[in-house]
């Protein structure tokens, strides 16, 4: 993403580029539209459309509203993720960045006049409330979802902490639509957590790419290896991760990595044309690493996930990616006012694209969940089940480990991730190459 000095730059080069090709004082509206590559066609169609809409609309339409839906219109026929921004808008996009708004906690996606969940975030009124990536929203409230009013009601999700909303939802495979009521909070996104599966397996998730996303990993991380025995293996969790800013997801690739590249990006501008590598000091210290991902898993956590893939760090294991693979800058138009716009496309260190196509794991999962099978009761298991039975050597090492925290037994993807790491650590670490 390009720094907030390189914004301004960007579009001040546009805007001295436009000063040197303007035409002369005397050159006509025709020929100064035909110089910069617009027909007089389409000039004159979209004059007589705007003067047909402000005589012959059922209602007066002024002139501010007109050209607002127009910039909105042009950036929308780009590409779902390019749009104008009010001062609430963005004011919306910082607090989404810092981590901390009024709403539900809601990643959503506007195509075609569809609102879709991309992912809910942890532990919020969302996630809670079963919201789950995929999810089509049709109505807030009772007012139906539509091309015309999509950019409102994104607004809607949002609102004052303690008020209510009844979202009308349909789940990704259903047909019938049901109505989840929520109440919006203060969200307040932890976006890095870290525990122990058990003794030596540690379980990392990342929820979103915030500003102060790798700071927090990296601390987390420390903070639970100084207090037990080294690294076995890693879990990463990023299911359910809708992404955020390229830089934050940079520093959690970091973390893994010892050398090599980790994206690049290539646009039309120079700016916008990067590359970004590891530095030296994997804090797992090269311990086997599991990626969990699935269909929610987007953009910054794409990236994250396919550095370390092509970096054949890890494992990936779970469901294809959502597939977006463009980067987005907020280019400033005033101090209330900017443009989103997707300016470059990133790469993966093998060079590769994902954009449209997704990450595709190194072990795909079906979307399961694992349950207590019904069994006759039995008066013994094991021997410890025994009255007065003799004590084992092993029975007060198996008790300290009783404070860390087992996968959830419905978690079936993340007990799968266990298995498959206690295999990777059974081959042992790698061998140095040798120095001749």
């Amino acid at each position: 993403m390009l720094s907030r000095s390189l914004m301004f730059l960007a579009l001040s080069g546009l805007a001295l580029t436009a000063q040197a090709d303007a035409p002369a004082a005397a050159e006509t509206p025709a020929a100064a539209a035909a110089k910069a590559g617009v027909s007089i066609e389409d000039v004159r169609t979209f004059t007589a459309v705007y003067n047909l809409v402000k005589q012959a609309y059922v209602d007066d339409v002024g002139d501010e509203r007109l050209m607002q839906a127009a910039i909105k219109g042009l950036l929308a026929g780009l590409d779902p993720h390019s749009e104008y921004l009010d001062p609430r808008q963005l004011t919306d996009l910082t607090e989404d960045t810092s981590g901390a708004y009024d709403g539900l906690g809601l990643e959503v996606l506007t195509v075609e006049g569809v609102l879709r969940v991309i992912a809910p975030i942890d532990d919020t009124p969302a996630e809670r409330g079963g919201i789950k990536p995929g999810d089509v929203i049709t109505r807030i409230d009772g007012k139906a979802v539509s091309a015309d009013n999509v950019n409102q009601s994104v607004e809607m999700l949002r609102g004052n902490p303690g008020s209510s909303v009844v979202l009308t939802v349909i789940h990704e495979g259903e047909s019938a639509p049901v109505d989840i009521t929520l109440k919006r909070e203060k969200i307040k996104v932890a976006s890095a957590r870290a525990r122990w599966l058990e003794p030596g397996y540690a379980y990392l998730r990342v929820a979103q790419f915030q500003e102060d996303t790798g700071a927090e990993l990296k601390r987390k991380l420390t903070k639970l290896r100084g207090k037990n025995a080294p690294l076995r293996g890693v879990v990463l969790d990023l299911r359910s991760n809708p992404g955020g800013l390229l830089t934050a997801a940079v520093e959690v690739s970091d973390v893994f990595l010892d050398s090599g590249t980790i994206v690049t990006t290539r646009g039309r501008l120079n700016d916008t044309d990067l590359s970004f590598s590891a530095t030296p000091g994997d804090l797992t210290e090269a311990a086997p690493l599991v990626i969990l991902v699935d269909k929610g898993t987007a953009s910054a956590a794409e990236i994250v996930a396919g550095a370390l893939k092509d970096n054949h760090r890890g494992l990936i294991l779970g469901q294809k990616t959502f597939g977006k693979g463009s980067v987005q800058t907020v280019l400033p138009l005033d101090d209330g006012h900017a443009v989103k716009l997707t300016t470059a496309r990133y790469y993966t260190p093998s060079g590769a694209s994902i954009q449209a196509t997704g990450i595709v794991p190194d072990i795909e999962l079906r979307d399961l969940k694992l349950t207590v099978r019904d069994a006759a009761p039995t008066l013994l298991t094991t021997e410890r089940d025994l009255p007065n039975h003799l004590r084992g050597e092993n029975e007060q090492t198996e008790a300290a480990g009783a404070n860390t925290e087992a996968p959830p037994l419905d978690d079936y993807a993340l007990n799968e991730a266990v298995h498959v790491l206690k295999a990777m650590a059974l081959r042992g670490p790698k061998a140095a190459p040798a120095k001749g």
